[in-house]
């Protein structure tokens, strides 16, 4: 009986030593990990020496030569709806601010009557958004979302075309994004569709480059042009966007509100040939409401969709 006692007592002295260094082992990863001390950096060195050259982790997200978004493999494809006099089609225009680099995402909360249309094809809505730059969150879905639920929208279409640190010499005649942008307004022809609203949301690299009020106005009227020529003869809403501080982020340590960007993209969405003010997000968002002095995070994210329902919807 002794013999077996202390076989039992071995045994669970081997049983308490592994679970022992078990948690141990655990712990110390987790330490090594949040504060990159060793062995995790000595790990993650070798890890790197064996891999083989060029070797990239297996992404759920597919990008183009652009880094822009055009696939993923979550977001199935879903017959796109028919349009009718009570289907907005948003064609969204711009850099950064307009694309997937919000600090909240945001998906469609009435499932397929919110789609993002991209390539002829219609996926519902979530961010990020297929057609623009980034894989964080983005606005347009929770404007659809506001949209829909006032009960004067059956459907939203959402038609990004956006890319981070654009200027808008690239979305004006012989620049590369007009002619993404006349490829999609074609698109959407084919796929039986009118945009009913353009989306401008662009400025703050200008303002940086130190584009004068002409060249962003001529510019600009290039862009509006291009479109007029597609056949869109829908509103084109201008934002109030110049605002993107500290280097960082590729911008100033101090803004300054009354700039040439501002004065070009005030001037022309006065009303005339179907040009309208969009969102001052200038003025609307404050320090709290962007998460690194320049891209708009989740509380932020919440009051320009809601601005720009209001605008929307007062002028439905």
């Amino acid at each position: 009986m002794s013999v077996k006692f202390a076989e039992n007592q071995f045994k669970n002295l081997i049983y308490i030593v592994v679970i022992s260094a078990c948690i141990a082992a655990y712990l110390l990863g987790a330490f090594s990990d949040r504060h990159n001390v060793f062995p995790m950096p000595q790990l993650t060195a070798l890890r790197e020496h064996f891999r083989p050259a060029g070797f990239k982790p297996e992404s759920r997200y597919l990008f183009d030569n652009q880094e822009r978004l055009i696939g993923d493999e979550k977001r199935p494809a879903v017959p796109c709806p028919k349009q009718t006099n009570r289907t907005e089609v948003l064609l969204v225009l711009g850099q950064s601010n307009a694309a997937n680099y919000a600090g909240q995402r945001y998906r469609s909360n009435f499932g397929e009557k919110i789609v993002n249309f991209f390539d002829g094809q219609c996926f519902i809505a979530a961010s990020p958004l297929l057609g623009s730059t980034g894989t964080k969150g983005e606005y347009w879905t929770e404007l659809a979302n506001k949209l829909i639920a006032s009960q004067k929208v059956d459907n939203v279409v959402i038609v990004p075309i956006a890319y981070s640190g654009s200027a808008v010499a690239l979305w004006a005649a012989g620049g590369k994004f007009n002619d993404v942008m006349v490829a999609t307004v074609g698109a959407l022809k084919t796929a039986g569709y009118q945009p009913t609203r353009v989306m401008w949301d662009q400025g703050e690299y200008d303002y940086v480059l130190g584009t004068t009020e002409k060249t962003y106005s001529e510019r600009l009227t290039s862009v509006i042009d291009t479109l007029r020529g597609q056949g869109v003869s829908a509103p084109f809403y201008v934002s109030i966007a110049s605002k993107c501080l500290e280097p960082s982020n590729g911008g100033f340590k101090e803004d300054v509100a009354d700039n040439p960007v501002v004065r070009a993209q005030l001037a022309l969405s006065s009303g005339a040939g179907g040009i309208r003010r969009g969102v001052n997000t200038d003025a609307l968002l404050g320090e709290d409401d962007r998460y690194d002095d320049c891209h708009i995070g989740g509380a932020g994210a919440a009051k320009v969709a809601s601005a720009w329902a209001d605008i929307l919807l007062n002028n439905h």
